[in-house]
């Protein structure tokens, strides 16, 4: 794998989702516990900055009231408004502590819904910078991070999902994401194991 067209995209890692108090963290509270999400999460931050391979933060944002929203929204999008969570200006839709980014980081805005492609220039960063292997890690693990996976590789990149580090609603939809879905469309891997393939000189534990 090589470093100088790999990057890593971390998707919605905000204090909604990451943080206690957060308005939909303990929905994923139990996987991130039992899969050590958020460690390997922040060892794959350090491990890819180490690295120097090109860092992505993906957040979502909605203004008051959801007006990017259907009046009436169903399915995930409607969990969203009505926890009232991820808007706008709020500590809930700020990017947790833990995974901030730093100043040369880049930080895709625009993200509406599920896909990181879709109302984004996601695309054009990437293919900007060269970019042709796509990292991806985050929330949830059968909604944005898979939306993201089929749409990237549609797009023809080669597509790496991190599995120790995304999280979802429950063991079962972790399970099935993972270990059915994942595979279709990337190449699914410890962080780890993504770490060590970048080359030998950029190994690092977590």
């Amino acid at each position: 794998m090589n470093p100088t067209r790999t990057a890593v995209l971390f998707i919605e890692y905000q204090n909604d989702f990451v943080t206690e108090g957060g308005a939909q963290h303990k929905a994923v509270a139990a996987v991130m516990q039992s899969t050590g999400m958020l460690a390997n999460s922040t060892a794959l931050l350090a491990g890819a900055r180490q690295a120097g391979l090109v860092v992505l933060h993906a957040p979502i944002a909605f203004a008051e009231g959801y007006p990017e929203l259907p009046a009436e929204p169903y399915g995930i999008l409607a969990g969203v408004k009505g926890a009232n969570a991820f808007r706008r200006g709020s500590w809930g839709a700020e990017i947790a502590e833990a995974m901030r980014p730093e100043q040369d980081e880049i930080v895709i805005e625009g993200k509406r819904g599920l896909d990181c492609f879709a109302s984004t220039n996601l695309d054009f960063v990437l293919r900007q910078r060269g970019i042709t292997t796509l990292a991806i890690a985050g929330f949830l693990t059968n909604c944005c991070v898979e939306f993201t996976m089929r749409s990237a590789y549609e797009r023809g990149y080669r597509v790496v999902t991190l599995t120790d580090c995304c999280a979802t609603i429950g063991e079962e939809e972790q399970r099935v994401a993972i270990s059915k879905d994942f595979p279709m469309f990337s190449l699914p891997m410890a962080h780890t194991d993504f770490l060590a393939a970048l080359s030998p000189e950029t190994v690092t534990a977590g």
